[in-house]
C-alpha cells in the first residue's frame, strides 16, 4: 500500500510529513529505554512483511501488521513505520523519500486508532479468555488495513479529483488483506498472551 513518489501533489506531501513528524514527536516522547527493543523487533517485522507478496486474483497483497502493531506500541507504531519504510525506500524503493511522511501516517494513524479501540473493547467486554482477545485483535488488525486504505484513498483524491475510481478499487482489493490481517492479528495476540503475556501490561 505504498504510495509512490511523483503522485501526490505537495499540499498532501507536506499535510503528510506535518502529521508524522507530530506522531514521531509523541512515539518518542513516549518511548522508555525498556520500549526501544520491543519497538525495534517490531519495526523489522513491518519490514519484512511487506516485501513478502502473495498473489490474490489479478493482483497482490502483503501484510501490513499494522493492528498487531498499535496494540503493542501504541503512538510508538509511528517510529516503528517510519524506520521500517525508509529503509524500504533506500533500499528498494518501495514508496520513496518524499511520499514517507504519508506513508508513515496511512499506516500509522490506523494504528494507534485500533490502539485506544482495543482497549476500549476490552474494559468494556472485560474477559480476559483467549477467545474474547482474539475476536477483539481480530476486529483491530481488520479495522486498521481498512482505516489504511481509507487514508490512501483520501490522498489520492485529495491529489486529484480523477483518482476517485482508483482509489474505490483500492479499498476493494484490499477486503481479501483486511480478513488475513485480522486473523494474522488474532493469532499472534492469543500467542503472547500464552508464552509472554508480559508484553500485553498496560495494552
Amino acid at each position: 500500500m505504498h504510495i509512490s513518489e511523483g503522485v501526490l501533489s505537495a499540499p498532501v506531501l507536506v499535510s503528510g510529513g506535518v502529521g508524522t513528524v507530530v506522531g514521531m514527536t509523541i512515539g518518542l516522547k513516549q518511548m522508555e529505554d525498556k520500549d526501544i527493543p520491543k519497538t525495534a523487533i517490531i519495526s523489522a517485522a513491518l519490514f519484512v512483511a511487506s516485501l513478502i507478496h502473495l498473489p490474490v486474483g489479478p493482483t497482490n497483497i502483503h501484510l501490513i501488521l499494522n493492528g498487531i502493531a498499535g496494540i503493542l506500541l501504541g503512538w510508538r507504531a509511528f517510529p516503528a513505520f517510519f524506520i521500517a519504510f525508509f529503509l524500504q525506500g533506500i533500499l528498494f524503493q518501495f514508496g520513496g523519500v518524499t511520499t514517507l511522511g504519508v506513508n508513515v501516517i496511512i499506516m500509522a494513524l490506523p494504528a494507534v486508532i485500533c490502539y485506544y479501540l482495543f482497549k476500549i473493547l476490552f474494559k468494556v467486554i472485560n474477559d480476559e479468555n483467549l477467545v474474547s482477545l482474539g475476536i477483539i485483535t481480530f476486529v483491530c488488525g481488520f479495522l486498521a488495513v481498512f482505516l489504511a486504505a481509507l487514508l490512501m484513498a483520501v490522498a489520492l483524491v485529495f491529489t486529484e479529483e480523477a483518482f476517485l475510481e482508483v482509489a474505490k478499487v483500492a479499498i476493494i482489493s484490499e477486503a481479501p488483506l483486511m480478513i488475513v490481517e485480522g486473523i494474522v492479528s488474532a493469532f499472534c495476540l492469543v500467542f503472547i498472551k500464552k508464552v509472554k503475556p508480559e508484553i500485553l501490561k498496560g495494552r
